[in-house]
């Protein structure tokens, strides 16, 4: 793709975002589209929204676990960024039309005290730079339609990278822990919503360690002179599949010890 290329499609997104009207597939008007090109379209995608006066808060890592990987047919994670209009306070409720077809995840998010880059970064750097860990739900939406309803062709890996890794919302929860506290692997959620268990799942779903995935980007950064700054809200990724979130419903993430999350949907 071309830079003039990489600018329609993060126009084409922004659009969706605005109107609520979902595009096509990138990755069918576009069948030569790398990885490079779509994190080129998100960039775009996000500045644009950065041109409005929203703020970046911090980053997310998606696509963690194997079988999402597997599913299509990549063996490394994405990533989004974080935006200040993202944030939805613990116990909220997001108000009717915000997004076109919202989904909720379970993650244990980072919060950083210190900086972290550099391709040679440690997990033992990553904990040193973490403020604390705390539970977290990740709201995710979708600017492009999930499947052509020509061809039925799924969104593929370079969809999901241009549109802002589905990046759409973060709820955080109250409970905070210090990185190296407990073994991240092993802390856990049961995600209900309208009061019925839904999904379950452990840290270690995630690279089988969190702390890894927050190590991968920073790693990842490295490549495209970025850096995980102190203050930002680091999004490890999730250990459950996505859920649906329809109006009306409301959401419950019970991590035990670790703490809980809560969100409704109006």
């Amino acid at each position: 793709m071309t830079p003039a290329q990489h600018q329609e499609a993060a126009e084409v997104l922004f659009l969706a975002e605005k109107t609520g009207v979902q595009c096509g597939l990138l990755s069918l008007r576009h069948p030569g589209m790398t990885l490079d090109d779509a994190y080129a379209v998100q960039k775009r995608f996000v500045a644009a929204k950065l041109a409005e006066g929203r703020r970046k808060v911090g980053w997310k890592i998606g696509l963690t676990s194997r079988a999402m990987q597997d599913a299509l047919g990549i063996d490394t994670p994405d990533s989004g960024v974080l935006l200040d209009d993202m944030l939805f306070e613990n116990g909220g409720t997001v108000a009717a039309g915000r997004f076109i077809q919202p989904r909720v995840e379970a993650e244990i998010a980072f919060v950083m005290k210190a900086p972290l880059a550099g391709a040679a970064c440690t997990r033992e750097d990553v904990l040193a730079a973490t403020g604390h860990v705390c539970p977290s739900l990740e709201i995710l939406d979708t600017r492009i339609l999930r499947a052509d309803p020509a061809t039925g062709q799924a969104r593929i890996v370079t969809d999901t990278i241009s549109d802002n890794a589905a990046n759409a919302g973060v709820v955080l929860g109250a409970e905070r822990h210090a990185a190296d506290a407990q073994d991240l692997r092993w802390v856990g959620a049961i995600v209900s919503r309208d009061g019925t268990v839904e999904e379950t799942g452990l840290g270690a779903g995630v690279l089988n360690d969190p702390v890894i995935s927050v190590q991968w980007l920073a790693r990842r950064m490295a490549e495209y002179g970025q850096v995980i700054e102190a203050g930002d809200i680091v999004l490890s990724g999730s250990f459950i599949r996505p859920i649906e979130a329809p109006p009306g419903s409301a959401f419950h993430a019970d991590f035990g010890p670790f703490g809980t999350v809560d969100i409704a949907f109006a």
